[in-house]
């Protein structure tokens, strides 16, 4: 949240359970969100925590 272009970061467990939200996150999308990082995790195999970064108009 140090980077002045992030609005917003979202935690959850890997049952989709937000943990944590901060900013303009909403921890109603903790589900997909967790969804969408077990699709990148199967991009890299070797990677245990991918990190998902979504860009959404002028955000």
């Amino acid at each position: 949240m140090a980077n002045p272009a992030n609005v917003g970061c979202l935690l959850a467990n890997n049952q989709g359970l937000c943990i944590g939200a901060r900013g303009k996150a909403s921890d109603k999308s903790a589900g997909i969100i967790v969804a969408i990082s077990e699709q990148a995790a199967k991009l890299d195999p070797n990677c245990n925590a991918p990190v998902v970064s979504l860009e959404v108009g002028d955000k």
